[in-house]
């Protein structure tokens, strides 16, 4: 990077140097090689920025691929009744910007403060998923729905009277709240109240929502348990959270609410499609 410079700023004299000895500018053909010189002064620091930026991405991932950087910290939780010692240092994590490996209602999902770019980077780093596929959240209740969603319709209220807590997945528009990065530009984003309280307790430890995409490389099996994440992400993540096999082997049922008029499935899970009939019509 340093000869780099080093020769940005020698050809950035040399052109200045070209500038002061055509003088003033009056022909056309002084000027074209004037603008040629000025052109290549602006472009080069643009250029070895583009290079710097594009080296640093290359490198995380080839750090990323590096398979097993450290073995991942795993501790034990209750799923029944959480340690809040161990819950706070969990949600402490979180808000330091890690990726943690947790269990839920329905398969291990990567936790991650979704309001810290830095951890959402991280979250598609980890799990080899496109940018352009939005993040679902996990949350505690309909009120953070509230906060992170635009105006909510009715059916929103009466479907989660009757599926929240549970593995029911629904998709609103997204508040400005939300970084861009979260929806991947799309302006909906995915939420969920999960029927497991150890998501539910780091939520309140943490004080934000967290991710909730599931804790295998994208393309790869989902995980019902800490070993399956441990197999595969152990050397990704720095953290996982034992919280014993999950309850179901199924993904949540995921309805998209956001053109309210018109709620659709977008994919069939544990909640069967006739019990939502109702609400879809």
């Amino acid at each position: 990077m340093a000869d780099v410079c080093n020769q940005w700023f020698t050809s950035f004299i040399v052109h200045c140097w070209q500038v002061l000895k055509f003088g003033v500018v009056r022909s056309s053909d002084r000027r074209t090689e004037v603008e040629k010189v000025l052109t290549n002064v602006v472009a080069l620091p643009i250029s070895m920025f583009t290079w710097a930026r594009w080296g640093r991405r290359r490198a995380r991932k080839s750090l990323l691929a590096q398979e097993p950087l450290l073995p991942a910290e795993v501790i034990r939780i209750n799923p029944e009744t959480p340690d809040m010692r161990l819950v706070s240092y969990v949600a402490d994590r979180i808000k330091a910007g890690h990726v943690v490996g947790m269990p839920t209602d329905t398969f291990y999902g990567l936790a991650a403060d979704p309001l810290n770019l830095r951890a959402v980077d991280l979250v598609y780093d980890v799990k080899s998923r496109s940018r352009h596929k939005p993040l679902s959240l996990l949350i505690e209740s309909v009120e953070q729905a509230e906060y992170l969603a635009r105006p909510l319709p009715d059916v929103f209220y009466d479907i989660t009277r009757k599926y929240w807590p549970g593995p029911l997945t629904i998709i609103v528009k997204a508040s400005s709240r939300l970084p861009l990065k979260v929806t991947a530009n799309t302006g909906n984003v995915a939420l969920r109240v999960p029927a497991a309280r150890i998501p539910v307790e780091v939520i309140r430890a943490a004080g934000v929502p967290i991710t909730a995409t599931s804790a295998n490389i994208s393309g790869e099996s989902e995980c019902t348990t800490a070993d399956g994440v441990r197999a595969q992400l152990g050397g990704r993540l720095s953290l996982i959270v034992d919280g014993g096999t999950s309850p179901r082997d199924v993904a949540s049922t995921i309805i998209d609410m956001s053109d309210p008029y018109n709620p659709t499935i977008l994919r069939h899970g544990a909640i069967p499609e006739n019990e939502l009939a109702e609400f879809l019509n």
